[in-house]
């Protein structure tokens, strides 16, 4: 125990730059699981709001797997804005689709979109607003 919080102190700075590669790939991941999700809906005919709640399903609950696979509370379920980015990346998807954009082009924004949404909304903090807060005691 006295070993590893000694090499946490040495290596701080090599431990933060792997939390930002992991939060970088998991918002690549997550733009990833989106899109596939999207074209999975379409494949089946699906109306774009059900297609944009399976590429939401698919992108979040993967990092839901992952998070209590490791014992950590699943971010979805804390305050970060996480399921709403690929909302947002969905409804993008569609917009360029029903624009006539080619299919390479909304797809790749789409991912885009998502990564830069969730990076900056890691950044900068970005929440939700809540409806209720528990009371602290």
């Amino acid at each position: 125990m006295l070993l590893s919080t000694i090499a946490t102190i040495f290596f701080k700075s090599v431990i933060k730059n792997y939390h930002n590669a992991l939060l970088f790939f998991d918002s690549i991941g997550l733009g990833f699981f989106t899109v596939v999700g999207i074209q999975t809906g379409i494949s089946f005919e699906l109306h774009p709001v059900g297609c944009i709640a399976l590429g939401t399903i698919t992108a979040c609950f993967g990092g839901v797997i992952r998070d209590i696979s490791l014992s950590n509370i699943p971010l979805i379920f804390e305050k970060e804005i996480y399921a709403t980015t690929s909302i947002f990346g969905g409804v993008v998807f569609f917009l360029l689709m029903k624009m006539g954009a080619p299919k390479m082009l909304f797809e790749v924004v789409c991912l885009v979109s998502i990564v830069i949404l969730r990076l900056l909304s890691v950044r900068y903090h970005w929440q939700l607003p809540t409806i209720w807060k528990p009371e602290k005691s």
